[in-house]
């Protein structure tokens, strides 16, 4: 019964457990403990280069695309002109990558924390990194919490690329950071969180998702598809300032072609519908029928 190799990466948490997800290691490219997390960088044999914090997959190369497309253009399609966006954690850049990809996009913020997270993207994942040196990037080192009570109403969408909601992530799942959130938007603006997994801790989505509704008139559960996080998919949380915002309906579109020149691989008009179409079971149990 024992199918644990030796060679393998293996995900073990106390947010799944009974459930460990593995990859086929080739090299272990880079591995340290910065000041606030275990830091792990490997060559794997199916899905290249991965990013391991504190033991948990952050990003792998072959699907990290679907994750740091959804967190960005799910918020950014739902808001009118979203010019001024600011990115919480996403040191390993992605989401700084595909944000700057749209059009309406004047400014980016990016507020990280762990210097060597950002170190180490630039070294081994450039393909991500790339997005930490676009010239609509402001990049700082530092808390995202202070940061946000030094900028009131500066923000039209604020993104959070954190980890799970265990050690240092934890914060970022409370009551207070999305009310902190919603003092840092101007009229009108848009958060998008990391939000978890339904099927495997539904009862932490729902939490989050309470804690987003204490801030924000207009609230919504969504989830993407990325095969290497637990159960092959991860949810995001999203709320508006704008009670008349509606999430499962983009206000701004694309064409292929467009899709194309911006290389999109996951990213669709249609697919941002199809995210807010939940199962039942987890619709009843976040009670938004009828609340996107």
């Amino acid at each position: 019964m024992d199918a644990l190799k030796k060679g393998w990466f293996s995900e073990f948490s106390e947010l799944w457990p009974g459930y460990v997800l593995s990859l086929e290691v080739e090299e272990v490219l880079h591995e340290e403990k910065s000041k606030y997390q275990d830091l792990l960088v490997l060559q794997t044999k199916t899905y290249g280069r991965a990013l391991i914090l504190d033991g948990a997959i952050q990003c792998t190369e072959r699907d990290e695309f679907s994750y740091q497309e959804g967190i960005a253009f799910l918020p950014l399609c739902s808001h009118p002109n979203p010019e001024n966006v600011l990115i919480i954690g996403g040191g390993d850049g992605g989401v700084a990558r595909e944000v700057a990809k749209h059009p309406n996009v004047k400014s980016i913020t990016q507020v990280e924390i762990d210097e060597s997270v950002l170190s180490a993207a630039r070294k081994y994942l450039p393909f991500m990194a790339v997005g930490l040196d676009n010239p609509k990037v402001k990049l700082y080192v530092g808390d995202g919490f202070q940061f946000m009570k030094n900028h009131k109403n500066e923000f039209d969408v604020i993104i959070t690329d954190s980890s799970d909601p265990i050690g240092p992530a934890e914060c970022l799942f409370e009551e207070s950071y999305f009310k902190l959130m919603s003092t840092a938007l101007r009229s009108g603006g848009i958060i998008c969180s990391q939000g978890g997994t339904a099927w495997a801790n539904l009862d932490i989505v729902e939490r989050t998702l309470q804690h987003c509704r204490s801030a924000f008139a207009k609230t919504s559960y969504c989830v993407v598809a990325v095969p290497t996080y637990p159960t092959g998919q991860i949810g995001f949380i999203m709320g508006s300032l704008n009670p008349e915002t509606n999430f499962n309906e983009p206000v701004k579109t694309f064409t292929d072609n467009q899709l194309d020149d911006m290389n999109m691989r996951y990213y669709s008009a249609d697919v941002h519908r199809a995210a807010f179409v939940l199962p039942r079971f987890i619709e009843k149990s976040l009670k938004i029928c009828g609340n996107n």
